[in-house]
Formats: C-alpha cells, sequence, structure tokens
C-alpha cells in the first residue's frame, strides 16, 4: 500500500509540475509581450503595431504560449478620450453583451487580438464584472491574475481568463500602488481552455491510464470550482493525493487532485513480506549463534594450531639435529673403514684378499649412499636442497651413467642404449650431479628388474616429445590393452625386439626425431641459430625405457612412496630400500620439471623425467673449471662406415654414437647389402672410401664367412679394393667374443659409447689422436697441487686423522695432525708454515667453529699490526695473511654449510672426502698461496 501510495503522489506531483512549467512559460512570453507593445506602440508615434502585426507575430508564437487558446491587448481610454479613440479607429467601443458602451469611468477596448479570439475585437473589457474585477487586481499588482472558471465562447470548455497589466515604459521597478495605476497603458489577455490544454498535457504522461485527475479552483475553500475532470465525492474509498497548483496569481488558489480509476489490488506481500521478514532474521539469529559457536571453535582450534605449530618446529630443530648427529656418528666411522680400506688396497695383497677388500669397500660405499639418499629426502622435505648451476656436457654425462653397468649388463645379456636428439644443446647450464643420480636410479632399476631385452634412455626437447604425445594412442596406458607395431617374423620394432610398454619409443614414433634431421636438414640449419636466440631455457624429456617385469597393477599408485616396493618379494630377489623413486620424483621438481611411468605387467615399464635446464652460451665451454664437457676426437671425421642392422631403433642409436665422432654412416638391412657396398667405393678418394663395416651379433651367420671373405677377395682382384676395411662386430655379452672366428678384426661389446668406439678404432686404424689437455681432476694433477705443501689436519678421531694424514700424503703433501682446536691456534700464530688447514667441526673443548674464528681474529690484528710498519708504497702491493681453512665433517646439512661459512672458514668436505671432492677443494684454495710475513 505503501509503494501504490508512492508510486500515486509521484504521478500526481510530476503531473502537477509539468503544468506550472507551462504556465510560467506562458506568463513569462505574455510579459514579454507587453514590454514589446510597450516599446514599439506607445514610445512609436506612429505606432509601430498595428492588428495584421499583432495577428501575425503572436500567430507565429503561438507555440511559446501552450496553455493559452488566443491572446488580446485593450488599451486604457479615459471619457474624454473617447470620442477621439472612436473617430480615430473607425469604430464604437461594445460592452460585452454587444450594445454600446455607456458612460463611464474609463474603458479598456480591445484593439489587437489574436485571429483565434479576434471575436473580442471592439469589446470594452471594463463593461465585464468579472473581468473589471481582473483588471484592477493586475494594475494594482502588477501581477497575472485570473478569473473564476467559466463556459468559453466558442468552445464552451471550461476555462479562465489571464489578464496581465501593460505600462508605459518610464515606471520604476520599486513603483507603489499609485505609480502603477497611473502608468498602466492597457491590458493583455488570454484565454485559458483549461479543459482541452490539461488533457491535452496528460496524454503525453505514462501512466495516464491507471489515475484520475482533476483541477479544482479552491479559493473559497467551501465551494471549490471544478476545473477539469470529472465530479468525484471526497468520501469515495480509495487513496488520494491532492498537490498544490501555483499560478502567480496571489489572490487564486488552485489544487490538483489524483487517485486511481480502480482499486488497488490485495496487498498479499503485506502478508508475504512480514512472514518472510521474520524467516529471514530467524536465519539471521542461526547464523549469529552458528557463527559466534564456529568463532570459538576456529578459535580453540588455532591455539590448538599454534601449540602444533611450535612443536612442529620443535620436532623440526630436533629432526635437523638428529639428522647432523646421525649423519656425522655414521659418517665418522665410515670414513675409518673406508680409509683404511683404500690404504689397504694399496698394500702388496693377494687375490682373494685384494676381493674382499674390494667387496667391503663397495659395500660402505652403498651405505655411504644410501645415507645421502635419506639425507637428501629429509633436505627436500626442510626445503633446504640447493641445485647448482654449472654447465654440462649431456651426452658425456649419459655415457658415464651407462659405463657403470658393464658387469650386470654382460651377466644377463640385454642391452643398454643412450640416444639424444640433435636439436638438444651439447652444453647446458644445471646441475650435473642431481641430474646423473636421478638418471642412474632409474637406470639401476631398469637393469635390476629386466632380464631379457634391453633398457633404452632416449633424451628429447620436450616440444618434440609432444608431437609423439599427440600421435600415440590413448588406450594402451597401466596395463589396458593396445597394440604394438611388429615385424613380420613376430619381434617388435623396438631396440631389441622385445615389446616395450609405451609405444612412443617404438620405431613409428622414434623415426619422427629422426625425421627432423634426415628430411629437414636444410631446413634445421637455417632455423637452429634462431631457436637458439628464442630462449635461454630448454625443457629436456628423459624417458628411461626397459622390458622388464613390469609393475603390479595393484602397486603402480605407490611407485613414489618412499620405502616402498611392490611387495615384500621385490626386496628378497632384487634388492634395494625404494628411497630412489622417490628422491627422484623430489629432484625432477625441484628441476622445474615432473616424473611420470607407464608399465605393463610382464612387459616392462618406461619412466619418463623432465628437467628444465639454460643454455649455455658458446663461450662457456672455455670454462675448465666448470664445465664437464668431454671433448671427442676430430680424427675419425670425414670417415665412412657401413652398419649393417636389421632394427631400425638400435641402427639409429649407433649411428648417432658415430655420427657423433664424424663418422658418415650407411646403414643396410642384411650381410649381403653392406657386401655390395664395398664395390660402390672404387671411384672415390681415398679417404671417402669405406673404413669400416659394423656388424651386430644377431646378423652375423657362420655361412656367411667364406661369402664375405670371397667377395672382398674379388674386390681386391678387380682392383676396386686397395685396403681392407676394418670388420667390427658388436655384441652384448663378453662369452659372444669367443665364438667368431678371424673374420673379425675385433669384437666390440655393448653399450657402446662414443668414447669406446674412438678407443676401438685409434687400435685398428693406427689413427694418431693428439693428446688431450691433463684433467685437472686426475690424481697426477692433485699431487702437483700438494705436493711439498705443508696441511695441518685437525681431528679428535685419531683413525679419521690416520685416514686424512694417509690420504694427503699419498699426493705428496707434509701433514701434521693435532687433536683439538687448542693445539691448533696455537700453531698457527702467524708467521707459521702451513699452506692449508683441515678443521674438523665437532671437537670436544673447542670446536672447528669457534677455532677457525679465532684463527681468523688472529690473522686479522697480525695484518693490522704488519700494515702499520709498511711504507705507503709497499702497502700497495701487500698481500694480506689468509690461510685457507677446510671444514672436514660427517655432518651434510645444509645449515651447517652456511655455519662454516658464517665462521670464517673457506670449503666445505664430508666425510668421507673422495679424490675428485679431494681435488676440487684444494685446487680452489692451495693454488697460489703465498706467505706474505717472509717478505
Amino acid at each position: 500500500m505503501e509503494r501504490a501510495e508512492q508510486r500515486l503522489v509521484s504521478m500526481c506531483d510530476e503531473r502537477a509540475r509539468m503544468l506550472q512549467e507551462q504556465f510560467g512559460v506562458t506568463v513569462n512570453h505574455v510579459h514579454a509581450l507587453a514590454i514589446l507593445i510597450s516599446i514599439f506602440h506607445f514610445e512609436k508615434n506612429p505606432s509601430a503595431i498595428d492588428q495584421d502585426t499583432f495577428a501575425r507575430y503572436t500567430a507565429m508564437t503561438s507555440f511559446e504560449r501552450p496553455l493559452l487558446n488566443g491572446i488580446a491587448y485593450a488599451q486604457r481610454i479615459f471619457p474624454h478620450e473617447k470620442e477621439m479613440f472612436e473617430r480615430q479607429h473607425g469604430w464604437i467601443m461594445k460592452t460585452m453583451n454587444r450594445e454600446g458602451a455607456p458612460l463611464q469611468d474609463e474603458y479598456a477596448p480591445v484593439i489587437f487580438s489574436q485571429d483565434t479570439v479576434s471575436y473580442l475585437a471592439r469589446m470594452d473589457m471594463m463593461s465585464g464584472e468579472e473581468d473589471r474585477e481582473n483588471i484592477l487586481r493586475a494594475r494594482a499588482t502588477g501581477k497575472p491574475v485570473l478569473t473564476n472558471p467559466f463556459r468559453l465562447l466558442g468552445s464552451n470548455h471550461l476555462g479562465v481568463v489571464l489578464t496581465f497589466a501593460v505600462y508605459r515604459p518610464d515606471l520604476p521597478a520599486d513603483a507603489s500602488v499609485e505609480q502603477r495605476v497611473e502608468a498602466t497603458a492597457g491590458y493583455l489577455g488570454g484565454a485559458f481552455d483549461v479543459e482541452s490544454l490539461v488533457e491535452n498535457l496528460l496524454s503525453k504522461l505514462a501512466g495516464n491510464q491507471d489515475i484520475l485527475v482533476n483541477v479544482y479552483d479552491v479559493t473559497n475553500a467551501s465551494e471549490p470550482m471544478a476545473m477539469y475532470g470529472s465530479q468525484m465525492p471526497d468520501d469515495k474509498p480509495g487513496l488520494l493525493h491532492v498537490s498544490m497548483l501555483d499560478f502567480g496569481d496571489p489572490f487564486r488558489r488552485h489544487e490538483m487532485r489524483c487517485r486511481y480509476r480502480q482499486k488497488p489490488p490485495m496487498p498479499w506481500s503485506a502478508i508475504s513480506n512480514p512472514l518472510g521478514t521474520f524467516v529471514i532474521w530467524m536465519l539471521v539469529g542461526y547464523i549469529i549463534c552458528a557463527a559466534w559457536s564456529r568463532y570459538d571453535k576456529v578459535t580453540e582450534d588455532c591455539r590448538k594450531m599454534e601449540e602444533l605449530k611450535t612443536q612442529a618446529e620443535a620436532a623440526d630443530v630436533a629432526k635437523s639435529q638428529f639428522l647432523a648427529t646421525v649423519s656425522h656418528e655414521i659418517r665418522t666411522p665410515m670414513n675409518g673403514v673406508l680409509g683404511m680400506l683404500d690404504m689397504l688396497l694399496g698394500t702388496d695383497l693377494t687375490m682373494t684378499q685384494k676381493d674382499f677388500a674390494q667387496t667391503a669397500q663397495n659395500c660402505g660405499k652403498e651405505l655411504i649412499k644410501l645415507i645421502n639418499d635419506v639425507l637428501d629426502r629429509a633436505k627436500f622435505e626442510a626445503g633446504r636442497l640447493e641445485l647448482e648451476a654449472v654447465p654440462f656436457d649431456l651426452r658425456s654425462l649419459l655415457d658415464d651413467v651407462i659405463s657403470l653397468f658393464p658387469s650386470k649388463l654382460r651377466e644377463k645379456s640385454i642391452e643398454l642404449a643412450v640416444f639424444v636428439c640433435d636439436d638438444v644443446p651439447k652444453l647446458v647450464i644445471g646441475d650435473p650431479c642431481r641430474f646423473r643420480q636421478i638418471v642412474t636410479n632409474l637406470v639401476n632399476n631398469a637393469v635390476k628388474f629386466t632380464e631379457r631385452g634391453h633398457v633404452f634412455v632416449r633424451v628429447s626437447l620436450a616440444e618434440n616429445s609432444s608431437v609423439e604425445a599427440n600421435r600415440a594412442f590413448n588406450g594402451m596406458l597401466n596395463g589396458k590393452d593396445g597394440k604394438v607395431e611388429s615385424t613380420a617374423n613376430g619381434a617388435f620394432n623396438t631396440l631389441s625386439g622385445f615389446q616395450a610398454a609405451d609405444e612412443r619409443n617404438s620405431w613409428e614414433y622414434f623415426k619422427l626425431l629422426l625425421s627432423d634431421k634426415e628430411l629437414h636438414s636444410n631446413e634445421l640449419e637455417g632455423e637452429s641459430s634462431n631457436r637458439m636466440d628464442a630462449a635461454d631455457h630448454v625443457t629436456l624429456m628423459i624417458s628411461i625405457e626397459d622390458t622388464g617385469v613390469g609393475i603390479p597393477l595393484h602397486a603402480q599408485d605407490r611407485v613414489f612412496t618412499p620405502f616402498m616396493q611392490a611387495d615384500s618379494s621385490t626386496s628378497r630377489n632384487y634388492g634395494g630400500t625404494g628411497i630412489g623413486l622417490s628422491i627422484s620424483k623430489c629432484l625432477a621438481e625441484l628441476m622445474g620439471g615432473q616424473i611420470s611411468f607407464t608399465s605393463r605387467p610382464s612387459i616392462g615399464s618406461t619412466f619418463t623425467f623432465s628437467a628444465v635446464v639454460k643454455r649455455a652460451s658458446k663461450d662457456t665451454s672455455s670454462d675448465s673449471e666448470r664445465s664437464l664437457c668431454e671433448a671427442l676426437p676430430t680424427a675419425f671425421r670425414g670417415m665412412k662406415a657401413i652398419l649393417v642392422d636389421a632394427k631400425p631403433v638400435r641402427s639409429a642409436v649407433t649411428r648417432y654414437h658415430l655420427n657423433r665422432l664424424g663418422i658418415i654412416v650407411q646403414v643396410v638391412n642384411n650381410l649381403s647389402m653392406g657386401i655390395q657396398a664395398f664395390g660402390q667405393n672404387g671411384a672415390t678418394k681415398s679417404r671417402e672410401k669405406t673404413s669400416m663395416l659394423f656388424i651386430e651379433n644377431d646378423i652375423w651367420r657362420p655361412e656367411v664367412d667364406i661369402q664375405l671373405l670371397n667377395r672382398v677377395h674379388t674386390l681386391r682382384m678387380k682392383s676396386q679394393m686397395h685396403e681392407l676395411p676394418k670388420i667390427i662386430l658388436l655384441v652384448t655379452s663378453e662369452a659372444d667374443k669367443d665364438k667368431y672366428g678371424s673374420t673379425f678384426n675385433t669384437v666390440m661389446c655393448k653399450p657402446i659409447r662414443a668414447s669406446t668406439i674412438a678407443s676401438c678404432l685409434q687400435q685398428l686404424l693406427r689413427v694418431e689422436i693428439p693428446e688431450r689437455k691433463e684433467n685437472q681432476n686426475r690424481p697426477s694433477f692433485l699431487r702437483s697441487l700438494l705436493v711439498g705443501k705443508n696441511i695441518l689436519v685437525v681431528d679428535d678421531n685419531k683413525v679419521n686423522l690416520r685416514v686424512a694424514q694417509a690420504a694427503l700424503k699419498k699426493y705428496g703433501a707434509k701433514v701434521h695432525c693435532v687433536e683439538s682446536g687448542k693445539d691448533a691456534i696455537s700453531l698457527l700464530q702467524p708467521p707459521h708454515c702451513f699452506d692449508a688447514c683441515f678443521m674438523d667441526v665437532q671437537m670436544p673443548e673447542m670446536d672447528g667453529f669457534e677455532a677457525t674464528k679465532q684463527i681468523r681474529e688472529i690473522e686479522k690484528k697480525a695484518n693490522e699490526a704488519k700494515k702499520e710498519q709498511l711504507t705507503s708504497a709497499e702497502s700497495s702491493t701487500f698481500v694480506e695473511w689468509h690461510l685457507p681453512v677446510l671444514a672436514m665433517t660427517a655432518d651434510v646439512i645444509q645449515a651447517t654449510y652456511e655455519q662454516c661459512i658464517k665462521s670464517g672458514m673457506d670449503g666445505y668436505v664430508s666425510k668421507p672426502f673422495d679424490e675428485q671432492q679431494l681435488c676440487q677443494a684444494v685446487s680452489r684454495l692451495v693454488v697460489g698461496t703465498t706467505d706474505p710475513f717472509m717478505t
């Protein structure tokens, strides 16, 4: 009901406002017309306005007076002017009754009129009682005045007459009533057809059909006079709104009354809204109560979480301390065990004794590896595992990895191969140790669980692997049925001919990686530089495929869970702890990639992981201290070879390794085609002739020995072959070497690498290979660094002292040992003769951190004292005393390393330290050490 009333009020006020605005516009124009007549009629002699001019002007400006039907001007005439006025105009004034005007105090004859009210011409407006009253009020007030409603002549509609006084121009603005009456020159009047005008106005407004509008003259409040609208009793029920109308006449009052045409419908919302409001308030109350209860519960949970957080932080600290303690306590005796075994192996031992010592040493290294894996897992969970960013040769690194498994492979007669796509950069920047750790873990698992077939490591760029994935079928995943491409004899087009779990490594998809080189080599040469510049980072996709036992379906969801294996028999049959895959997953994610697998029981598994590395710049390879790049000999570039292999994947892998040496390879499917290829080289230069023939073991048959020898003899007799090519047989087992006769120049056992091929060909072809610069990681280089150097070793464990002393003396160093930090400080008072110090971290009385801090303080004071004794010229060349101090501890936690650097130590050597680690640490610190106090 309130909304209905508000709507009625809004519509009624809108109509009243528009009617008032239109009336105001009309009055303003009448006022302007009065000024126009005052200027151009009274001040001009003769007058500039006549009836025709007035009629035309008012007709053309009628749009400015929308509420007036017409307008007329009556001039003020006194009795003594009547006769002259009538004689001048040629007509006689008449009253409203069309009779001659009688004698009276003044007259107001209409001299100008609009055509719509031309019937008023010559009429004396003072002859009508109500008109006379309006005229007198208008000239006295100077405002427009209205008559009572009456029926207009012609239309018989209800209307009113608007009267406005016209004054002479000399009337002052603040004139009194007497002055205005005296200055009155005439009167402008206009008829308002209220019914027509209001109806026309309301028809333009929206909602006109919904409400009834009545306009009243309420000057006499007891008897209101209707000006517009049908009569309606005020006591009729329903909503009613009254809007006052101000037409500018101070003596008359008007109002507009509005009501709905029909009674508003039953306000059901008045029932539903309170009910809805009640329901809403009930819900709000419930929400408030629930929120308050929830707040109390959350507050209590937060308190418990804070307690748990405190406990977790304390547990994390305790865990780190526990790991540091356990690492130190286990590594300390292991350092003695491995060190003593290494010293034992350096003595004269029988074969049996040497075998026992080597077995014990290998077991110790496996235990150290297990400890490292556990610590890596703990550091990853704590967010403290960090990666290096150094350049390394990915291909050489993979060659090193597959060289770790020759004995296991030859025992099982399985094939291990590596293939790296040509678009993979030669040098990349990343963490080679962690990358090697992932690949080694995955290859070790593949070799462990494979009894026949192959293990295949393939590296490509992620974008190329996605091309293969788009073409791979979706049905063959994790044991689901699917079809894999096979040859006519039932073998599969894989590396070894055995079916693989992932079709993407079969020949059908593997050849997509080769097509870029074989079919579009020219295009790639033009775009390779653009691709190098386009992205600094590349994503490598590494897959390790095996044809082993596979992973049971029920165990595939816990493959990456630490210390979990498929079942209890796995550990009994194959060994292992189940932590390698967990570590590999952590490292892959740390490298910005991920790891996944596809496995089919009794068929095999394929593990795939990605890693984001950075392309190495061209000048990076010259950094011999950081790069792990292994340079291959160039003496074989341009040589030609024929490879006889019926398996396309395996032949592509062999060709990949030969191409790395610059050898041009022609692949044929059978031995007959290989023999025929010899005769095609007679007209070529000797350098371009085929120099070698590689034959796979499964291609060779004993009966072809004579055929091959006869073919070679025939070619020599025809002078088509002056030098016999070297014939090389490729086998997968050492036992196969003794099965073949003297037909072959050599038998090469797999896995093949570019470096092993180069070494074999150097002996066969007697090619001179220039010796490379000696690797700085070799013992001879380490000896050159340490020979004659005075090294101080500080450790509270006598066994560790003996091990460190023996390891350093092995390379020619002069070693002095002490068992406490205080003894080390007494020996290191400048000047002293030591070139470096190996400091144990955990010692009684004074640990290595505190001892190093005091050594640095002593050196600081000694340097300041020395500077005070030097002249300004000598101080510019003065080299401060700084003894290299290396932390020697079994604790490899990141926090311990940070504490070492903070206390002033220069490096970090973990126990048990090996030859490579010792070389890296010493080469950074010992080289170029001088004694500034001896100058």
